[in-house]
């Protein structure tokens, strides 16, 4: 190891003085002293994003309003680990890529597209982005729970389209729990109907020893497939969001 460390010690002066091939950092400035960013940051930019991808899924799309509707309709059933978590998150993922194709279009096209065009630059290509995305997060959004995170940021919002990210996405969440809370609350009652109704049987016939869900478990799922639960739940799931240009 001594003896090849030994052979590479000519190298070292040049690996040192040696010009590098690709700047690191290249800041840009136009006439109209716009900056553009050089294509290297432009990818480090892009691999950090993908690195906070599932956050943004959570907190910017349908995701989260749909796994927890999914979560409280399997408890409700009483089915406990059927379907599993990994069936629940992908029925939740394309349903969510299903909702929001409308969106992930237009931003393809307006901006997208473009950039790899070389007919935008970066930055602007960031900000036509985020145009329909702020527009479908703020058309799920409560207004109080705008009025609130905007009264603790302590931001005026003066049209819908000044609402900052910052307010935008704490609110947004917030109002997508209070929806699936009120779903989930939906479902749960006609499953709690037919438990109670076991159980007042099972206490008037004496047998209290007997779990109720072993009883009410096969009426409920026979209930639900009776009526074609999951494509009443889907499909309801998928009315409930207002989508710009229609899903």
């Amino acid at each position: 190891m001594i003896r090849f460390l030994l052979l590479l010690l000519p190298l070292f002066p040049t690996l040192v003085w040696a010009e590098p091939g690709i700047p690191a950092f290249t800041v840009e400035t136009d006439a109209e002293g716009n900056q553009d960013y050089s294509l290297t940051l432009q990818i480090l930019l892009v691999m950090t994003g993908l690195t906070l991808l599932p956050a943004a899924l959570i907190a910017t799309t349908s995701f989260l309003r749909i796994v927890i509707v999914l979560a409280l309709l399997r408890q409700a059933l009483g089915t406990m680990q059927t379907p599993s978590n990994q069936v629940l998150i992908g029925l939740a993922l394309f349903l969510t890529l299903f909702i929001m194709a409308p969106v992930f279009d237009k931003i393809y096209d307006q901006a997208v597209q473009p950039y790899m065009e070389e007919q935008m630059p970066f930055r602007d290509a960031v900000e036509v982005a985020a145009k329909p995305m702020h527009e479908f997060m703020l058309q799920q959004t409560r207004e109080d729970d705008l009025a609130m995170f905007a009264e603790m940021a302590e931001v005026t919002l003066t049209e819908p389209q000044s609402v900052p990210f910052r307010v935008l996405v704490p609110a947004f969440m917030t109002s997508e729990l209070k929806t699936a809370f009120q779903i989930g609350f939906m479902l749960f009652i006609p499953f709690l109907i037919i438990d109670l109704v076991v159980s007042s049987l099972l206490m008037s016939m004496g047998m209290m020893m007997l779990s109720p869900m072993i009883i009410s478990l096969p009426f409920k799922l026979m209930l639900f497939v009776l009526i074609d639960g999951w494509a009443l739940v889907v499909g309801t799931l998928a009315n409930s969001f207002v989508v710009p240009g229609g899903i």
